[in-house]
């Protein structure tokens, strides 16, 4: 074995050639583990086995005699305290120097600290504190029809997933609308600016405007109808944490003479309380519903609901400064007071004669020609520059008979674009068939067999005003566009960092 300090060359092949025991490194992690003065010069020790360490190595002068080792701290403890009792400003010095050249271990040395902090362990051996994730709330799904958004967390600090916008349980929003022929509800949670995601939805016939216009009251039939749906969105309602709702009833309970007690009976029995909005709230419930279907070319829309007691009518123009919401760029608007059960009602909706039809389009152009706005809206800059926007029952069924659907599906038929040419040969094609053809099509069904035709007379008298090349079709209206409202107003959009309740913040400060 070679001395160290005897200035004789190292075996070829470097340092890793020697024994473990006989290089310069071994020796010193070997004493810094057993307390031996770094700053010694090394020593040999040619002992026997009796005296040798672990393996054969050599032992240490500290390893022999442990109370040397004892006595040294206390003359260090012990030179401290008389450097200080004397006015001497002690100096730390490291705990390693070089000794030789290229000897370059120590604490100053940022190759050998990160050496030491492999494998998640720090300068003095402990393991690294793991960092601190703020608690993430996700919402509990409460039934299949949707899932809330979940939260998404990033490095642990804080930060929000650009994938998943992280929402709260208070983020529930919910839109109801009792119509003259359905009952609606959605729940979503916001998203991306301008969007929302449908956590829960539910849509029944409840026919509440059945025999309204013949005497001008609700008939218990239909309010028993309407309180057993309601009573289901009530129930879905109590499932979630909704932080604003707004739950609202159109045309029925507008014109019936009974429409407040209806709306007290469904208080009472379930603990909804609707509001009875104007015909004008109504026309801008349904734009705001439709404003991503705009598309950025238009320069004028003519947009309608054709409900069940009656359809609005918006036209809409669009400058250079288009707004954020559609519906600050409505320039005219009317609700006629007709829609398709009260037209079928009138006329008839089981047997549709073409003669029958003509007369349903004639009275609803009645209507329309006390209506006053711009005649006509001719694109000047091509077919971009205007079309019309339907959303109701009777475009998004046309929709669905056009594409011929095994079934009715929304996300094929929301957005779709139907020429002129294909709207009127699905009208003509509906003329054709008789109620147990319309009841049998699965985009229709028996609930409707008898109210499609009275839609497509209405939608006629519309185009026949307003002559369009295309028209867009949205299986959207007054929920969407309650919720986009209610989610502007409340900011949804703009919080960046969503507010967290008391307890979570206790929660977090607690964690710290």
């Amino acid at each position: 074995m070679m001395d160290p300090d005897s200035g004789g060359k190292p075996p070829e092949g470097g340092a890793s050639v020697a024994g473990r025991g006989e290089g310069r490194s071994s020796r010193r992690r070997k004493a810094k583990r057993r307390g031996k003065n770094l700053n010694a010069a090394p020593s040999v020790h040619a002992g026997t086995a009796q005296d040798a360490g672990p393996a054969g190595r050599p032992a240490t002068d500290d390893a022999l005699n442990p109370t040397r080792k004892r006595k040294r701290r206390r003359a260090r403890s012990a030179s401290a305290a008389k450097t200080e009792a004397d006015g001497v400003t002690a100096v730390a010095v490291p705990a390693r120097v070089p000794t030789a050249a290229g000897d370059t271990a120590g604490p100053g040395n940022p190759k050998k600290r990160r050496k030491k902090n492999r494998g998640g362990r720090g300068l003095q051996g402990r393991p690294l504190a793991q960092a601190r994730a703020e608690p993430a709330y996700a919402p509990r799904p409460a039934s299949p029809a949707g899932q809330a958004a979940s939260v998404a967390m990033a490095n642990g600090a804080g930060r929000i997933a650009p994938e998943a916008p992280r929402v709260y349980r208070d983020d529930f929003y919910a839109a109801l609308d009792l119509g003259t022929n359905n009952c609606r509800l959605l729940i979503a949670q916001p998203t991306r600016p301008g969007q929302f995601r449908v956590v829960d939805a539910f849509s029944r016939i409840v026919r509440l405007g059945e025999g309204l216009a013949a005497n001008r009251r609700l008939s218990n039939d239909a309010m028993d109808r309407a309180v057993d749906a309601l009573k289901v969105c009530a129930a879905k309602l109590s499932t979630r944490p909704i932080r604003k709702m707004r739950l609202i009833a159109t045309e029925a309970c507008r014109a019936a003479d009974n429409g407040e007690e209806f709306l007290s009976r469904v208080v009472r029995e379930t603990g909804l309380d609707l509001e009875i909005i104007d015909r004008e709230t109504e026309a801008r419930l349904a734009v705001s519903g439709c404003s991503s279907l705009v598309g950025r070319e238009a320069r004028s829309v003519v947009l309608f609901d054709i409900g069940g007691g009656s359809s609005e009518i918006a036209v809409i123009r669009i400058d250079n400064n288009r707004s954020s919401r559609l519906a600050n760029h409505i320039t005219h608007w009317t609700s006629l007071p007709v829609g398709v059960v009260t037209l079928s009602e009138r006329h008839g909706g089981r047997d549709v004669t073409p003669e029958v039809f003509e007369a349903m389009v004639t009275e609803v152009e009645g209507m329309l020609s006390s209506f006053h706005c711009p005649p006509v809206l001719a694109p000047q800059g091509g077919l971009d520059d205007f079309h019309l926007i339907g959303t109701s029952g009777t475009v998004t069924t046309l929709a669905g008979v056009h594409l011929d659907l095994p079934r009715y599906d929304r996300r094929k038929v929301d957005g779709l674009w139907l020429s002129d040419t294909e709207v009127t040969a699905m009208q003509a094609k509906l003329l054709s068939w008789g109620f147990a053809d319309r009841a049998a099509n699965p985009c229709i069904g028996p609930d409707r067999a008898d109210l499609v035709l009275a839609g497509c007379a209405i939608l006629e008298a519309i185009r026949r005003r307003w002559p369009s090349q295309r028209m867009r079709v949205a299986d959207r209206g007054l929920r969407e566009g309650i919720l986009t409202d209610m989610m502007a107003d409340d900011g949804a959009w703009r919080r960046i960092r969503p507010r967290r309740t008391e307890q979570e913040r206790d929660e977090q400060g607690a964690s710290r």
